[in-house]
């Protein structure tokens, strides 16, 4: 009986020109996905502290947050716990697919956030005679503050959009 195949040659060798361990955050890349968590917590803690007048917009804005979040903290993750060099995959295009889908729908989040901050002075409901406005003073702050640092989270996502687009197209040719 023959022995079984080596099934090496059926897998690829993993793609990776960024360090495993503490070594990536010594990066810009992993740098700006550190300030991607950072910046998006502050986000959702942000939208969350208001009381969500429209949660049509503000509800979007808090999905695209936390599972930006919980996404790029796993994809950091992936090359802190040296992960990245034991799967097959090509981790340059999975982090310039991964990060540009994110900045799309980032930058979609902060405008849908700096619409809702827009619609400060509309009235909260219009056939009332009451001059209540859709967002108090306090949480138009916070709301303005959200959109900045939603402005800042999506700005992160598209320098990192850009270094791995580099990353992939210096090893791919």
């Amino acid at each position: 009986m023959p022995p079984p195949p080596n099934p090496a040659p059926y897998f690829p060798p993993p793609r990776v020109t960024l360090p495993s361990g503490l070594e990536i955050l010594r990066t810009f890349s992993g740098a700006v996905i550190f300030l991607e968590i950072l910046f998006g917590t502050i986000v959702w803690i942000l939208v969350a502290s208001t009381q969500i007048p429209l949660a049509l917009l503000q509800g979007w804005v808090m999905f695209v947050a936390v599972t930006a979040w919980f996404l790029s903290i796993v994809f950091l993750s992936v090359f802190l716990f040296g992960y990245a060099n034991r799967i097959a995959v090509n981790w340059n295009q999975a982090d310039f697919i991964f990060h540009g889908a994110t900045f799309v729908f980032y930058f979609g989040a902060f405008l849908l956030q700096a619409a809702t901050t827009s619609l400060h002075y509309f009235p909260r409901k219009f056939n009332s005679t009451t001059q209540e406005t859709i967002l108090s003073g306090r949480e138009y702050n916070i709301s303005i503050a959200a959109s900045i640092f939603a402005f800042a989270t999506a700005i992160c996502y598209g320098c990192s959009t850009a270094l791995a687009l580099r990353r992939w197209r210096l090893n791919h040719s």
